[in-house]
């Protein structure tokens, strides 16, 4: 008997001094084509730069005509764009916007050549956010790449760089503020981290998941194989729930959450149409999420709760980012038991990872832990890191997340803090932001990331600060001003170190009364993870461990 065997699909071979490129994009049709310009020149630049070097670039996909864009927006898009793929070639995958980075994932993990991810460092459109979250990806499945960046791809640095990959296939970036397994000072915060860690590792603790996999985020999911040893277990649960659960919760309930809002100080910029504006129909359906929110975390006896949103609740319901802000803030509107006969969490921040990001999910579940231990404000939140520019002879990072943030991290609380419509390209039922500014302070940073099939951390001090209102609107308008926005200055941390070590798009932050405080709660922060057997990096400079530069 004979079969018919499967036809090889041939694959071209690479021709000398060329190097192809691919871009990922988003499965929201929309975001494409609105950002597809930027793209596209985005790529003439590397066109142009490669060009000056001897090199020609070939995209690997042309331009859709019935799209209007060369963005992979599928999965099953990459997989079949990579077959025109030489294996061997120098590739480039360039990113000017957010990109789910599962598109091509499948593509490069199997690449044999060379892979250089390069993204523009511009505030209107997220391209260097995509990027951080691509490398983390690639980070997590042990894939060799180089990444790089620039404003405008003619700086000498971006040069020097994008020759050294070509002749050598890699690109070397500064570490040296990096510090791998500090020694930590023996003390009462030591004490105090190592005790948590061994709390947690007994009696264990439930983070709830709302659906994982949000906006192709590989690298926000953690495997129960590295969650489990350090305590932490998983409940799945469906964004269907969650939605069957919000009709369950009566107007006057959703209501009353809005009052409350209202007489502790915060405003709604509110419209009549739906399509554009935030209407009081979007806020009730939020109001209804948040109480539903908190009584399936009752159901299930959660120490944390994610919300995935994007994409399936988007076609369904206004965006979480009004309820995840709430979660994560102590002073909150109540809401009981579904009997009337307890207040839920009383007087708690429930930690809620945005984005259904896992790596949020350990740090904040850790942060919430020791900070209420120390008596701190545990309210912590995730922040896209956005964008920044130099002022006043500082580097000043924006951190922005899209739509959410407790309102104790803003100036004036609540008082400081606006409901704006989410953007229709995004959000096309709408939904509150929690928009404001976050106020001056001192604040400790960190991510939880998958690295050589093990969980690491990176832990650094920064300093968030207050920039002139007329600074402030500008770098909001240069990218969203509906979300709330940190002006944050990184302690020992140059911004080109920075992109090259971080492994997310996202980072975490909680705010301390002062320095040395923030200094002590970094320190029994490290000895907390160390004691759950995660490998702890710190980043730049921190006094209480004054360690030498470069050590």
């Amino acid at each position: 008997m004979s079969y018919e065997l499967p036809a090889v699909t041939p694959r071209p071979q690479v021709a000398p001094q060329t190097a192809y490129l691919v871009a990922s994009g988003d499965l929201r049709e929309s975001a494409n084509q609105a950002g597809w310009p930027t793209q596209a020149a985005m790529e003439a630049d590397l066109t142009a730069a490669f060009a000056e070097l001897g090199w020609t670039v070939v995209r690997a996909n042309d331009v859709d005509p019935a799209t209007g864009h060369g963005f992979i927006s599928s999965q099953r898009m990459g997989l079949e764009v990579f077959r025109s793929v030489p294996p061997e070639a120098p590739l480039i995958v360039a990113e000017a916007v957010w990109q789910y980075s599962h598109h091509v994932l499948a593509g490069l993990r199997t690449h044999q050549g060379p892979i250089l991810t390069v993204a523009n460092f511009v505030g209107d459109w997220p391209g260097l956010v995509g990027l951080l979250g691509l490398n983390a990806g690639l980070t997590k499945m042990d894939k060799p790449y180089s990444t790089i960046w620039s404003v405008d791809f003619t700086d000498q640095w971006f040069r020097d760089g994008l020759r050294q990959w070509l002749d050598t296939g890699r690109i070397e970036h500064d570490a040296s503020h990096v510090t791998d397994a500090p020694d930590l000072p023996a003390g009462p915060q030591v004490d105090l981290g190592r005790a948590l860690a061994d709390q947690l590792l007994r009696d264990k603790a439930i983070i709830g998941v709302f659906d994982e996999g949000c906006m192709g985020m590989y690298n926000a999911i953690i495997d129960d194989e590295l969650l489990g040893p350090i305590g932490i277990y998983k409940e799945r649960l469906s964004q269907s729930a969650l939605w069957a659960e919000m009709q369950q919760v009566p107007d006057g309930e959703a209501d009353a959450v809005q009052a409350w809002l209202e007489g502790a100080g915060m405003t709604f910029r509110l419209g009549q149409d739906e399509a554009t504006e935030l209407t009081a129909a979007q806020l009730r359906w939020q109001h209804k999420m948040y109480v539903a929110a908190l009584r399936i975390a009752d159901d299930f006896g959660l120490d944390a709760v994610g919300i995935q949103y994007q994409q399936g609740l988007k076609d369904l319901s206004p965006a979480s980012d009004l309820a995840e802000g709430l979660l994560n803030n102590v002073v909150r509107p109540p809401v009981t038991s579904r009997d009337g006969a307890r207040v839920l969490w009383d007087g708690k921040a429930l930690p809620h990872f945005n984005e259904a990001d896992e790596g949020v999910a350990v740090d904040a579940l850790v942060t919430n832990r020791l900070w209420t231990a120390m008596g701190l404000d545990p309210a912590t939140t995730l922040h896209d890191v956005r964008w920044g520019e130099e002022y006043d002879g500082r580097f000043v990072w924006v951190f922005e997340i899209s739509g959410s943030v407790p309102p104790s991290h803003l100036e004036g609380g609540y008082a400081g803090a606006q409901g704006w419509r989410q953007n229709p390209v995004y959000f096309p039922l709408g939904g509150s932001t929690v928009k404001g500014v976050s106020r001056a302070g001192e604040i400790v940073w960190s991510r939880v990331y998958i690295a050589g099939g093990r969980l690491h951390v990176d832990l650094g001090r920064a300093t968030a600060v207050t920039l002139p209102p007329e600074e402030t609107e500008r770098r909001w308008q240069a990218t969203n001003p509906e979300w709330p926005i940190m002006h944050a200055v990184l302690h020992g941390v140059s911004r080109d170190q920075f992109m090259a070590r971080h492994k997310a798009n996202h980072l975490n932050v909680a705010y301390a009364p002062d320095a040395a405080t923030a200094d002590d709660a970094l320190v029994a922060k490290a000895a907390f993870f160390a004691g759950l057997g995660v490998q702890v990096h710190v980043c730049g400079e921190v006094a209480a461990l004054a360690r030498p530069a470069g050590g």
